[in-house]
């Protein structure tokens, strides 16, 4: 059993010897090698006690690689649905905001590079940016019709 933990132990020293992981995430590729969800959650703690694991580093890692291609709200989204917790998210919330504009600017000139002529190509240009997690106030400075 002492051999089990150990392995365990192992593993999850590799795996975050690669990344960052959220707890949950780490939870999830721990699973299937441990003999309960018990020892498991005790090992992850010991790992958060020490700062071996942690949150905040995982959420500014995730805004570091995501904040060139995505916006606000498809990062947040990432984040939740990788189990980071809300005190997390809003210590990056602050820092993704700031430079959501220029992101914003930054994405739709690589893919457009125009202004939209029509109806239809505004549509087309809105929706990708939203497809991209900008909010709707970003996207339509972007667009021109409340310029800065």
């Amino acid at each position: 059993m002492a051999d089990k933990a150990m392995t365990i132990r192992q593993r999850a020293l590799g795996f975050l010897a690669r990344r960052e992981y959220s707890r949950q995430e780490l939870k999830r590729k721990l699973a299937p090698h441990a003999e309960d969800e018990a020892e498991v959650d005790a090992l992850l703690e010991d790992f958060q006690k020490r700062g071996w694991l942690s949150e905040a580093r995982f959420a500014e890692q995730i805004v570091h690689a995501r904040r060139a291609k995505f916006g606000t709200q498809r990062i947040v989204q990432e984040l939740r649905e990788k189990g980071v917790g809300e005190e997390a998210i809003g210590a990056v919330l602050p820092e993704l905001k700031d430079s959501e504009l220029e992101t914003a600017r930054a994405v739709w000139a690589k893919k457009f590079g125009q202004a939209p002529m029509d109806a239809k190509e505004k549509a087309r240009q809105v929706r990708f940016l939203a497809s991209r997690g900008f909010r709707m106030d970003v996207i339509f400075r972007v667009l021109g019709q409340d310029e800065d």
